[in-house]
């Protein structure tokens, strides 16, 4: 979710807080949706409810790291209807392993899943990563509109990633700066998941003249439906994080996009996916205002 000038109080650290999942009792949690968005945008990101997601989950199981989650948006969370009340469903937990299913509830309604495996992580055997591609730095990187007190975006190549007259490959390099950087092992988790649902669908219009997400929920329907997120130990960093995007396909109304996010210094700490939806917008039972639509 982003903010305009008006909305000061969409801070990092405001963003941290509603990542921070209350427990209500040993399986259950409760969690805050935030202000309206840029344009008063009343849908909460699905990655925010991912977010509280993996802190409740990594609340449950206190011995164990988050190390993979799946999420389906099934149901949009809105700003104005009530707190998310989170359920972890235990499947199993052994010493080495454990693996949930977390529920996203707003007025006894599920609107989001995700299936959480959580592990003790323990010394290499064997180990390679993806290098970080060889793009330019921050420095030399475009400053992206996206406010957010304390968190700070830059676009490699790339001015307007909303306009449709911009075209290029359908590859986007963002490179992300926060303050403060979590300390926290689930909230650094629940931040680097946060922002990979932001530029997917951007990506993926990015290779099609007389297209952009300007035009989103104004005359085309988009909206991120599923998101996967690998944590690879251990999720520490400072300075800049480069986020990776990558769309390999696109057709029959549904987008697919893959990435990686590495430090400044090259160490791959996440891996992720998306897969959104990209269709004409409805000609009838359009009485949903735009900020409400998914």
């Amino acid at each position: 979710m982003t903010a305009g000038p008006e909305q000061a109080q969409w801070t990092v650290q405001a963003l941290l807080d509603l990542f921070d999942a209350e427990p209500t009792g040993e399986n259950t949690f409760t969690a805050q949706t935030g202000p309206a968005g840029e344009d008063e945008r009343q849908v909460v990101e699905g990655t925010q409810v991912l977010a509280q997601s993996i802190v409740a989950a990594a609340k449950r199981f206190p011995d164990k790291s988050v190390r993979s989650v799946y999420a389906v948006f099934a149901r949009a969370v809105m700003v104005a209807a009530g707190p998310v009340e989170l359920e972890v469903d235990v499947v199993s937990e052994g010493r080495s392993t454990a693996t949930a299913i977390v529920t996203a509830r707003q007025n006894g309604k599920r609107c989001i899943t995700t299936t959480v495996l959580a592990d003790v992580p323990t010394a290499d055997v064997i180990r390679h990563h993806l290098p970080k591609p060889d793009v330019a730095p921050p420095s030399a990187a475009h400053l992206s509109p996206m406010p957010m007190t304390g968190r700070e975006l830059r676009l490699v190549d790339v001015v307007d990633v909303n306009s449709p007259d911009e075209v290029g490959p359908p590859e986007l390099h963002a490179w992300l700066h926060y303050d403060p950087i979590p300390a926290r092992d689930d909230l650094a988790k629940a931040l680097i998941a946060y922002f990979t649902g932001h530029l997917g669908i951007s990506t993926t219009m990015r290779a099609h003249e007389g297209i952009g997400t300007s035009q989103a929920h104004l005359t085309v329907s988009t909206a991120p439906m599923t998101a996967s997120v690998s944590f690879h130990e251990p999720v520490r960093w400072d300075g800049w994080l480069l986020y990776t995007h990558e769309s390999t396909q696109v057709g029959a109304g549904m987008s697919y996009v893959r990435g990686a996010v590495h430090t400044e210094k090259g160490e791959l700490i996440a891996s992720f996916s998306q897969d959104a939806l990209i269709r004409p917008l409805r000609t009838t039972d359009t009485a949903i205002k735009e900020q409400s639509r998914l």
